[in-house]
């Protein structure tokens, strides 16, 4: 038998899971770079603490948890479709259930295992975050599948098709001449960028080529810009930063997509279409819209399963 298996960072699938999503994402050294374990789940404590209420304020306007593992369940459902019946598809995500050990608990007999991170660019803090766990569960649980990593896939034509269609769909009832198209990444700090994360170039290179794609298809928007969002903390990270970007577009329209994710979560569903909103109403914009992640379309779906077969 062969496994797919999907990896993320998960989301709180209630309220109760969100003390255990910031603790667990802020203990990840990948995220947290603080050598000392003992001092990282110290800081991960902390950061818990002051941010939980918060947290949990905002999942319950958009429902009381996250969307990311409902739609990425029915993604793998849709992924079946295009395989055989000798190939399995799951998906394990970073710091809420399921977790990649008690996943790959349920398929010891797998003799191949295709690993796919759902990150379209790479960088330490998601596609080498993910893969380690992978690498730890499977040590633990000592799996000796064959196993096959599917690198970023931002420059594969099918993907950026399928994000040029949601993107061309969303502008199609619009006079996109009038509407500056903000493709939106998830920043991060700019020392893990200065440390040999490539995850800024990915993305810039990512907006080069879907820009030319739009441009083919005759898409045609007044501005593409890119900007970045969810910054943390008082040290310098990406910029322009959203806030910066909607703050300088004159003609006050705006279409968002969010370039870094390929499912919807809390940081599309919430920051995106909530918070930003209200930023861009505040700015009295006239039009400000988010564009929804592939999620569990069916191109997508072919997608993914297409590039798993190769």
């Amino acid at each position: 038998m062969r496994l797919i298996l999907l990896l993320n960072m998960g989301g709180p699938n209630d309220l109760s899971e969100v003390g255990v999503f910031l603790k667990n994402m802020f203990n990840d050294p990948y995220i947290l770079g603080i050598k000392s374990p003992i001092l990282r789940k110290f800081v991960a404590f902390m950061i818990t603490s002051s941010r939980l209420k918060a947290a949990q304020n905002n999942y319950r306007q958009i429902g009381g948890k996250s969307p990311i593992c409902e739609l990425t369940a029915r993604l793998c459902g849709k992924i079946s479709h295009f395989l055989d019946d000798d190939t399995a598809v799951a998906f394990a995500m970073n710091y809420t259930p399921p977790f990649t050990k008690d996943v790959l608990a349920e398929f010891t007999g797998a003799s191949e295992i295709v690993v796919f991170p759902l990150y379209p660019h790479h960088s330490f803090t998601t596609v080498t975050s993910s893969i380690s766990d992978f690498e730890k569960a499977r040590a633990e649980l000592n799996l000796k599948a064959k196993v096959k990593i599917v690198e970023p896939f931002f420059e594969d034509e099918r993907y950026n098709e399928v994000v040029a269609d949601d993107i061309e769909k969303a502008a199609s009832n619009l006079n996109s001449g009038e509407i500056t198209l903000v493709f939106s990444a998830h920043s991060l700090p700019q020392k893990m960028i200065d440390a040999g994360d490539i995850y800024e170039e990915h993305v810039k290179r990512h907006v080069q080529i879907l820009t030319e794609i739009l441009e083919k298809r005759g898409v045609k928007f007044k501005e593409i810009l890119l900007a970045y969002q969810s910054k943390l903390g008082p040290v310098k990270w990406l910029e322009p930063s959203l806030n910066q970007a909607l703050a300088e577009i004159k003609d006050k329209k705006a279409l968002v997509y969010p370039i870094s994710f390929c499912i919807d979560n809390s940081e599309t569903v919430f920051e995106l279409s909530k918070e930003f909103r209200h930023i861009a109403d505040e700015l009295k914009f006239d039009f400000y819209d988010v564009v929804g992640c592939p999620n569990d379309s069916e191109k997508f779906a072919k997608f993914i399963a297409d590039r798993a077969k190769e």
